[in-house]
Protein backbone atom coordinates (compact mmCIF):
# COMPACT_ATOMS: atom_id res chain seq x y z
CA UNK A 1 0.00 0.00 0.00
CA UNK A 2 1.39 3.62 -0.64
CA UNK A 3 2.38 5.83 2.05
CA UNK A 4 -0.18 8.02 3.14
CA UNK A 5 -2.93 5.71 2.34
CA UNK A 6 -4.90 3.97 4.53
CA UNK A 7 -7.41 0.97 3.80
CA UNK A 8 -9.95 2.80 2.08
CA UNK A 9 -8.20 4.57 -0.32
CA UNK A 10 -8.47 7.79 0.76
CA UNK A 11 -4.80 10.06 1.89
CA UNK A 12 -5.78 11.24 5.29
CA UNK A 13 -3.92 14.62 5.57
CA UNK A 14 -5.22 15.45 1.99
CA UNK A 15 -8.67 14.83 1.95
CA UNK A 16 -9.73 17.88 3.68
CA UNK A 17 -12.96 17.95 6.25
CA UNK A 18 -15.14 14.97 5.81
CA UNK A 19 -18.29 15.75 3.65
CA UNK A 20 -20.61 16.13 6.71
CA UNK A 21 -18.41 18.48 8.68
CA UNK A 22 -17.98 20.49 5.84
CA UNK A 23 -22.30 20.40 5.74
CA UNK A 24 -22.39 21.59 9.58
CA UNK A 25 -19.72 24.08 8.94
CA UNK A 26 -22.70 25.61 6.54
CA UNK A 27 -25.31 25.51 9.13
CA UNK A 28 -27.21 28.21 9.90
CA UNK A 29 -26.85 30.50 12.92
CA UNK A 30 -28.82 32.90 14.29
CA UNK A 31 -27.40 36.34 15.04
CA UNK A 32 -28.38 38.61 17.41
CA UNK A 33 -27.88 42.31 18.38
CA UNK A 34 -26.36 43.06 22.06
CA UNK A 35 -30.39 43.77 22.97
CA UNK A 36 -31.68 40.65 21.66
CA UNK A 37 -33.17 41.98 18.04
CA UNK A 38 -32.23 39.23 15.58
CA UNK A 39 -30.19 40.66 13.16
CA UNK A 40 -29.08 38.31 9.96
CA UNK A 41 -28.32 34.35 9.67
CA UNK A 42 -24.57 33.26 9.49
CA UNK A 43 -23.07 30.32 9.16
CA UNK A 44 -21.25 28.13 11.84
CA UNK A 45 -17.96 28.76 10.49
CA UNK A 46 -18.37 32.63 10.70
CA UNK A 47 -20.33 32.48 13.94
CA UNK A 48 -16.93 30.63 15.29
CA UNK A 49 -14.99 33.16 14.16
CA UNK A 50 -16.98 35.71 16.47
CA UNK A 51 -17.21 33.35 19.22
CA UNK A 52 -13.14 33.25 18.74
CA UNK A 53 -12.61 36.84 18.85
CA UNK A 54 -14.85 37.91 21.58
CA UNK A 55 -16.99 39.68 19.42
CA UNK A 56 -19.94 37.60 20.02
CA UNK A 57 -21.10 34.82 22.56
CA UNK A 58 -22.93 31.41 22.42
CA UNK A 59 -26.68 31.79 23.22
CA UNK A 60 -27.68 28.41 22.22
CA UNK A 61 -25.88 25.19 20.64
CA UNK A 62 -28.13 22.14 20.96
CA UNK A 63 -26.08 20.86 17.67
CA UNK A 64 -23.48 18.85 19.52
CA UNK A 65 -19.38 19.77 18.92
CA UNK A 66 -16.80 21.08 16.46
CA UNK A 67 -13.65 18.60 17.34
CA UNK A 68 -10.29 20.02 16.57
CA UNK A 69 -7.07 18.26 17.31
CA UNK A 70 -6.57 19.62 21.06
CA UNK A 71 -10.31 20.64 21.90
CA UNK A 72 -14.21 20.31 21.43
CA UNK A 73 -16.21 23.61 20.85
CA UNK A 74 -20.27 23.80 20.74
CA UNK A 75 -21.50 24.30 17.03
CA UNK A 76 -23.67 27.71 17.90
CA UNK A 77 -26.93 27.98 16.72
CA UNK A 78 -27.80 30.86 18.33
CA UNK A 79 -24.95 34.05 19.16
CA UNK A 80 -25.51 37.58 20.51
CA UNK A 81 -22.80 40.24 19.60
CA UNK A 82 -21.12 41.80 22.69
CA UNK A 83 -21.80 45.35 20.94
CA UNK A 84 -24.86 46.73 19.74
CA UNK A 85 -24.74 46.98 16.22
CA UNK A 86 -26.91 50.39 14.84
CA UNK A 87 -28.48 49.57 11.13
CA UNK A 88 -30.65 51.42 9.27
CA UNK A 89 -34.64 49.95 9.34
CA UNK A 90 -34.57 46.32 7.22
CA UNK A 91 -36.60 46.35 3.87
CA UNK A 92 -37.55 43.07 2.39
CA UNK A 93 -35.37 42.74 -0.58
CA UNK A 94 -37.38 43.12 -3.91
CA UNK A 95 -37.12 39.63 -5.99
CA UNK A 96 -39.18 37.17 -7.83
CA UNK A 97 -38.98 34.67 -4.89
CA UNK A 98 -40.07 37.38 -2.37
CA UNK A 99 -42.69 38.39 -4.06
CA UNK A 100 -44.45 34.51 -4.81
CA UNK A 101 -43.79 34.43 -0.92
CA UNK A 102 -45.73 37.67 0.09
CA UNK A 103 -48.30 36.19 -2.39
CA UNK A 104 -48.71 32.72 -0.40
CA UNK A 105 -47.65 31.17 -3.76
CA UNK A 106 -51.06 31.98 -5.02
CA UNK A 107 -52.23 33.45 -8.63
CA UNK A 108 -53.64 37.14 -7.60
CA UNK A 109 -56.17 36.95 -10.27
CA UNK A 110 -57.68 33.69 -10.54
CA UNK A 111 -56.86 32.51 -6.83
CA UNK A 112 -55.00 29.30 -7.88
CA UNK A 113 -52.24 27.96 -5.52
CA UNK A 114 -49.22 26.40 -7.43
CA UNK A 115 -45.39 26.24 -7.88
CA UNK A 116 -45.37 27.30 -11.59
CA UNK A 117 -45.90 30.88 -11.10
CA UNK A 118 -44.86 33.97 -13.19
CA UNK A 119 -44.67 37.64 -12.01
CA UNK A 120 -46.98 40.12 -13.39
CA UNK A 121 -46.76 43.98 -13.72
CA UNK A 122 -50.07 45.05 -12.50
CA UNK A 123 -49.58 48.31 -14.65
CA UNK A 124 -47.30 47.00 -17.56
CA UNK A 125 -43.84 48.75 -17.62
CA UNK A 126 -44.52 49.63 -21.25
CA UNK A 127 -47.61 51.67 -19.92
CA UNK A 128 -45.35 53.48 -17.20
CA UNK A 129 -45.60 50.31 -14.50
CA UNK A 130 -42.68 50.52 -12.23
CA UNK A 131 -40.68 47.56 -11.35
CA UNK A 132 -41.89 47.81 -7.53
CA UNK A 133 -43.29 45.83 -4.81
CA UNK A 134 -46.93 48.02 -5.22
CA UNK A 135 -47.00 46.85 -8.95
CA UNK A 136 -46.01 43.32 -8.98
CA UNK A 137 -47.75 40.24 -8.45
CA UNK A 138 -47.73 36.60 -8.55
CA UNK A 139 -49.83 35.65 -11.60
CA UNK A 140 -50.12 32.07 -13.41
CA UNK A 141 -49.12 31.50 -16.71
CA UNK A 142 -52.47 31.27 -17.72
CA UNK A 143 -53.93 34.26 -16.08
CA UNK A 144 -50.62 36.55 -17.07
CA UNK A 145 -51.35 35.26 -20.81
CA UNK A 146 -54.77 36.33 -20.76
CA UNK A 147 -53.99 39.74 -18.84
CA UNK A 148 -50.94 40.41 -21.52
CA UNK A 149 -50.16 44.21 -22.28
CA UNK A 150 -53.39 45.69 -20.34
CA UNK A 151 -54.41 46.93 -16.80
CA UNK A 152 -55.89 44.45 -14.54
CA UNK A 153 -58.55 46.75 -14.83
CA UNK A 154 -59.13 46.52 -18.94
CA UNK A 155 -58.57 42.81 -19.12
CA UNK A 156 -61.89 42.26 -16.26
CA UNK A 157 -59.36 40.78 -13.63
CA UNK A 158 -59.95 41.85 -10.03
CA UNK A 159 -56.77 41.82 -8.14
CA UNK A 160 -57.36 39.20 -5.06
CA UNK A 161 -55.44 41.80 -2.58
CA UNK A 162 -53.50 44.73 -3.37
CA UNK A 163 -49.65 44.50 -3.50
CA UNK A 164 -47.58 46.24 -1.04
CA UNK A 165 -44.55 45.99 0.13
CA UNK A 166 -43.72 43.40 3.05
CA UNK A 167 -43.06 44.34 6.29
CA UNK A 168 -39.95 43.10 7.35
CA UNK A 169 -40.56 42.15 10.96
CA UNK A 170 -38.02 38.89 12.30
CA UNK A 171 -41.23 36.87 11.84
CA UNK A 172 -40.82 37.74 8.01
CA UNK A 173 -37.45 37.65 7.52
CA UNK A 174 -36.69 34.47 9.23
CA UNK A 175 -39.58 32.75 9.76
CA UNK A 176 -38.25 30.08 6.34
CA UNK A 177 -35.61 28.61 9.28
CA UNK A 178 -38.18 27.94 12.00
CA UNK A 179 -39.36 24.57 10.84
CA UNK A 180 -35.96 23.40 10.86
CA UNK A 181 -34.30 25.31 13.97
CA UNK A 182 -37.40 25.43 16.40
CA UNK A 183 -34.80 27.12 18.79
CA UNK A 184 -34.39 30.13 17.68
CA UNK A 185 -38.54 30.58 17.79
CA UNK A 186 -37.91 32.70 21.10
CA UNK A 187 -35.52 34.68 19.62
CA UNK A 188 -37.53 36.15 16.54
CA UNK A 189 -41.31 36.13 17.95
CA UNK A 190 -42.03 39.73 18.77
CA UNK A 191 -39.62 41.59 16.70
Amino acid sequence: MPSGVDGSGRTGAFDGPHPHERVRAQQPVLVLNANFEPLNVCDVRRAVSLLMTGKARLVEDGRGGIHTARATFPRPSVIKLENMIRRPRARVKLSKREVFRRDNYTCQYCGKRTSHLTIDHVIPRHRGGGHRWDNLVAACPTCNRRKGGRTHTEAGMPLKKRPAEPAATAEYLFDRYLDDYGEWEKYVNGW
